[in-house]
């Protein structure tokens, strides 16, 4: 017995709304069964009459009772025996017809709907008895055959097995059924399981809404982030979470994610009831049935307070400069942009300049500096009107912009000046005042411009300030843009000039320096020109400034010592050496005495001695290298150095004491008129002494009058140079003065026809 029970269907199995369905259809089609009988019963006359009455008479309140009854097995029940009552109305109405019988079978099939023991075998138990009772005593009504009429008993059993059978196999279907539904539900509890562990125990906030905003479910981890009790009361919804949005007139979350059918990420700024403010990122996705309609909405939430508090951190940091906390440069120029875009007003921008910045730095050390223009930013920020642009574009620059009528930038500039009469307060213990002068610059745009047309203009007008001593004010006109734009053409050029072949574009030039005892040439300085595509040949004065300014100094100097280098080496066997001026740019390249140096190995057999470096006192004073350290490693290359423009700076003496130097060149303005002058002579006598004492050589610059060579030579000047003897040659020119071995004595006897020179002593005697 419970192998069998095992094996045969428990029943009872569907949910109400599936059974409420099936007993619906099964119960009006009963109704419609009884309806057809009637019509039937009608059309085979009226002696069919009373069958007729008796089959209505017990399907109706079969009817009633599967309508009105509560219980669902009992209701059940009745549709089976209305049934019954149906096919054997059906097969009294036939006469017992074999075919009507056909009908059980058709209702065995249907019954099975209910998948209940109840109304199955009920069922057939009324079909038995109905062969069986109303086959002996109606058999004619019952069977249509004499055998069954003699035998009505037999016959039922014979139906009732025929039914039974057909009701076999819909219990086989039945039980299959079942068992393909209890696996599923198995499956679905696994699922629901599964699913239940990964929404309660993940850590991420998740939780599902009714589309009324009701909370349906919550994980462990939503109700500890909002701080919500394990069970929340009936009816909790969303507007009931300690969360409030921080933007009141935004449209719901509910609303977007209910009108949304794709899932979506929303993140939005709330205030918690404690006052703090978090931003959360909400990924939602609706859910809806197979009709379509909404069921839930199923969100996990992610608290990015702390990522969207670093990206406004990263942002400030793009946009603010990290020393003042001012504009940077990028986010000025963005913002300037749209204010001159936008503005109804004329815009003003001021630029400004910290003068003598450098000095601080070196003097006092980048810490001091670092303070100085941190206070100089805050006393910006409280000059400035609120509203204005104000930006540090690096170094000791400062900008400032703003929207108002003509002259506002005027004034703001002259404020600007007037706060800084008073010493900047730095930022150490002591609260030491520093006194700072700017150089300012002002311009106003009136009509469209762009950007970088109003920076420009405002810094070319800061530089005219700073070429008039500094601590000014200037405000720009259009006079100043023509040595900028020459500036500009002369930095392209140049630019052009290195990109092309630096041998025919950027040539040298040698001015020949001569020895004071023998007349002859036994050096020559290279100077460097430039060759335009038209061919015209520029001096240095019209694109060596724009170098120094841009940085392709130190290009242009590497060109200008690799082919001083090669000409010396064609004249190997004619000239003594060749002196090349080094910028102080260059001279603070890291990599410039290794370019030396890797410039001379390429040349093994040339004495390095024969290379002379020039270094003005410029170039030392302004130099951020240790100078000394760095002419050192010249001279143990082999390199000699040259002290350039003697005189002219401040400490000249101190330099030769302290540099190594191997040269003194004197310069021009000692030179000029030296006959004349005795204190010129006096000094010259002084500085070759001290340079003999030394160890050191002299050449005298700008020697253009014959006096002057002959008092130099007197004075035991060693070497000159300058127009007296020949200006500065292009190399095939010099090339040629070496070949023909021109001497002093050819030139004076070429300019002044009664002079010789004594052999002895090379001196220009007059004749």
């Amino acid at each position: 017995m419970k192998w069998l029970r095992d094996r045969l269907p428990a029943g009872g199995g569907l949910r109400d709304e599936d059974w409420a369905g099936r007993h619906r259809l099964l119960t009006v089609l009963l109704a419609v069964i009884m309806a057809a009988l009637i019509v039937f019963g009608v059309l085979q006359g009226d002696e069919h009459t009373p069958a007729l009455l008796l089959t209505v008479g017990l399907t109706l309140p079969c009817l009633v009772a599967a309508s009105l009854l509560r219980s669902r097995r009992v209701r059940a029940v009745f549709v089976a025996l209305g049934y019954t009552v149906a096919c054997a109305g059906f097969v009294s109405l036939a006469h017992g017809l074999t075919e009507a019988h056909f009908t059980f079978f058709i209702a065995v099939a249907a019954l099975a709907l209910y998948r209940d023991w109840a109304p199955f075998g009920a069922f057939l138990i009324a079909t038995v008895l109905h062969h069986g009772v109303f086959g002996t005593l109606v058999s004619d009504h019952t069977y249509d055959h004499d055998e069954a009429m003699a035998h009505p008993l037999v016959w039922a059993l014979l139906h009732g097995a025929a039914v039974l059978l057909a009701a076999g196999f819909q219990i086989v279907s039945w039980r299959l059924t079942e068992v393909e539904e209890d696996r599923a539900r198995d499956n679905l509890d696994e699922s629901q399981a599964q699913l239940s562990v990964a929404f309660d125990q993940t850590p991420v906030p998740m939780a599902m809404f009714s589309p009324e905003g009701v909370v349906l479910r919550t994980n462990a981890a939503y109700r500890e982030w909002l701080r919500l009790p394990d069970e929340l009361p009936a009816g909790f919804a969303l507007a009931d979470l300690p969360l409030t949005p921080v933007e009141a007139g935004e449209e719901s979350m509910l609303g977007l994610l209910t009108a949304s059918r794709e899932p979506m990420t929303i993140t939005r700024q709330y205030r918690r009831d404690t006052g703090e403010l978090i931003w959360v990122q909400v990924h939602g996705t609706s859910l809806h049935d197979r009709n379509d309609e909404l069921r839930l909405i199923f969100v996990h939430c992610f608290d990015v307070t702390a990522t969207r508090d670093h990206e406004a951190e990263l942002r400030y940091q793009v946009r603010h400069d990290a020393l003042t906390g001012l504009l940077s440069r990028k986010a000025f120029e963005h913002d300037l942009a749209i204010l001159l875009t936008e503005s109804p007003e004329p815009v003003s921008v001021v630029y400004l300049d910290v003068d003598r910045f450098k000095s601080i730095n070196d003097g006092s050390g980048h810490h001091t500096g670092d303070d100085v223009l941190r206070a100089l930013a805050a006393r910006l920020t409280q000059v400035v009107p609120a509203g204005a642009l104000i930006a540090r574009l690096g170094g000791d620059e400062f900008i400032v912009a703003l929207p108002g009528p003509a002259g506002i930038g005027l004034r703001v500039g002259n404020s600007i000046l007037a706060c800084l009469a008073e010493p900047l307060a730095l930022g150490t213990a002591e609260r030491i005042g520093l006194p700072v002068s700017l150089s300012i610059g002002v311009t106003t745009a009136f009509g469209p411009s762009t950007a970088d047309e109003v920076v420009l203009a405002a810094d070319t007008a800061m530089y005219a300030a700073k070429r008039a001593g500094g601590n000014r004010l200037h405000v720009y006109t259009d006079d100043l843009r023509v040595p900028v734009q020459e500036r500009i053409a002369a930095e392209a050029r140049l630019r052009r000039a290195l990109a092309a072949d630096p041998r025919w574009t950027l040539p040298l030039w040698f001015q020949p320096m001569v020895s004071t005892v023998t007349g002859r040439v036994i050096g020559a300085e290279a100077l460097v020109r430039m060759r335009t595509e038209e061919g015209t040949v520029l001096g240095p004065g019209q694109f060596i400034g724009a170098a120094e300014e841009t940085g392709l100094i130190v290009p242009l100097g590497a060109h200008v010592l690799r082919s001083a280098v090669e000409h010396l080496v064609h004249w190997s066997d004619r000239l003594g050496y060749v002196s090349v001026n080094v910028s102080p740019r260059q001279l603070a390249e890291p990599d410039f005495v290794p370019m030396v140096a890797a410039l001379l190995a390429e040349y093994p057999y040339l004495d390095p001695s024969r290379l002379v470096l020039e270094i003005t006192e410029t170039a030392l004073i302004s130099s951020t290298v240790d100078v000394s350290e760095r002419l050192t490693m010249l001279k143990q290359l082999g390199v000699r150095v040259a002290l350039d423009d003697f005189g002219t700076g401040y400490s000249s003496l101190t330099w030769l004491e302290s540099l190594p130097a191997d040269v003194v060149k004197l310069d021009r303005s000692f030179v000029a008129g030296l006959a004349e002058d005795d204190r010129k002579s006096s000094i010259i006598s002084a500085v070759l002494w001290l340079a003999r004492s030394l160890g050191m050589s002299t050449v005298a610059e700008g020697v253009e009058e014959i006096a002057d060579w002959e008092a130099l030579r007197a004075a035991g000047c060693p070497a000159v140079q300058g127009y007296f003897f020949s200006k500065p040659l292009p190399a095939p020119e010099f090339d040629r003065l070496l070949a023909a071995g021109t001497t002093v004595a050819d030139v004076v006897n070429a300019s002044f026809g009664g002079v010789h020179l004594n052999e002895t002593t090379g001196s220009a005697l007059a004749g």
